[in-house]
């Protein structure tokens, strides 16, 4: 196995949820119960049964047949799954301005809101046909200064189906209009405002110009984080 593919078989493995996870693995890779059945030559009600869990914890052999399959099929569509993972996968430099989670399970947008009690202020009609795979605290201030436009990309990890929130910023404005100018943007985007300061209008305009949800809490980044992380 390269490193990729062990990632994805240690994440089943050492995980309370391995159907949870291995559901969460086939949808970033974009691939159907379906396909992945055709495949492993098994019923799609096997897989189902894993994702739910409703089966025991997969054995090492099913986990690896699996992972392989995914990058099988990922690499007959041309590789671009994997390429995207590889690339940006097992950030291990220090002190830097952003920082990356994902979650166990994808998340819907609706649920996501009301885990951080938050306020949408923009774009809400498109939040609830909204997957999160992942959230990326980003220090608005540092991204800005000490990025370049070529770096954008690593905020995103594995997936840009994930939420941008962004520490350090108070309106909103410098982070929306980076967004704006970016050539790919986060699903949605979170200002905590534990103060109560009015989001910029301009902000707002560009997150129903992207079609971004724009969210609001009056929660602290550390709270959010607690909360988040759980998932």
């Amino acid at each position: 196995m390269d490193k990729l593919e062990e990632k994805i078989a240690g994440e089943i493995t050492l995980s309370d949820s391995p159907g949870s996870i291995m559901k969460k693995w086939r949808e970033l890779f974009g691939i159907t119960q379906v396909e992945l059945s055709k495949e492993l030559k098994i019923s799609t009600s096997t897989i189902s049964d894993y994702e739910s869990n409703r089966r025991l914890s997969p054995g090492v052999g099913v986990v690896r047949r699996f992972v392989q399959t995914l990058i099988y099929i990922d690499e007959n569509r041309g590789g671009s799954v994997k390429k995207s993972l590889t690339k940006f996968s097992g950030q291990e430099e220090p002190n830097l301005p952003y920082l990356i989670h994902d979650f166990v399970a994808p998340v819907n947008g609706i649920d996501f809101n009301r885990i951080i009690e938050g306020k949408i202020v923009a774009s809400q009609d498109y939040l609830d046909n909204l997957r999160l795979f992942g959230y990326t605290k980003v220090d608005s201030l540092r991204v800005i200064l000490e990025m370049t436009p070529s770096d954008y990309p690593k905020l995103f990890g594995s997936t840009n189906e994930r939420v941008f929130i962004f520490e350090n910023v108070s309106t909103g404005r410098s982070p929306m209009v980076v967004i704006r100018i970016a050539p790919i943007k986060p699903s949605v985007v979170l200002i905590p405002n534990p103060n109560l300061i009015n989001v910029d209008k301009l902000a707002i305009r560009i997150a129903q110009i992207e079609r971004i949800p724009l969210i609001t809490t009056k929660l602290t980044i550390e709270e959010i984080e607690s909360r988040l992380n759980k998932l």
